[in-house]
């Protein structure tokens, strides 16, 4: 859920789109509407966040990992997430 909703027109996003890409990094949503009509076109927002599946958690354990599948399992899962925060898919840095 965004941290708070701002409305312009078409217009304005137009004119200063960096603006609203601004906006939308910084936790709003932005809803762009149509000249006078009011009627929303697009909304604008930052992505969910990517999550690792668990079997990508899995595959971080180092090998001689004592977790194992009971109770403490989820604990032993964030233990292992937590010890690896790096994106997924690093990105690319254009030089």
């Amino acid at each position: 859920m965004a941290d708070h909703v701002i409305f312009i027109s078409e217009t304005e996003a137009t004119n200063d789109f960096a603006s609203v890409l601004a906006r939308a990094r910084a936790g709003a949503e932005i809803v762009i509407e149509s000249g006078g009509g009011k009627v929303p076109v697009a909304v604008i927002h930052a992505p969910a966040p990517m999550r690792r599946s668990m079997a990508e958690c899995i595959a971080l354990l180092p090998e001689d990992s004592s977790a194992t599948m009971d109770a403490d399992f989820a604990k032993d899962v964030e233990a292992a997430v937590e010890s690896h925060r790096e994106p997924l898919e690093p990105t690319v840095s254009a030089s």
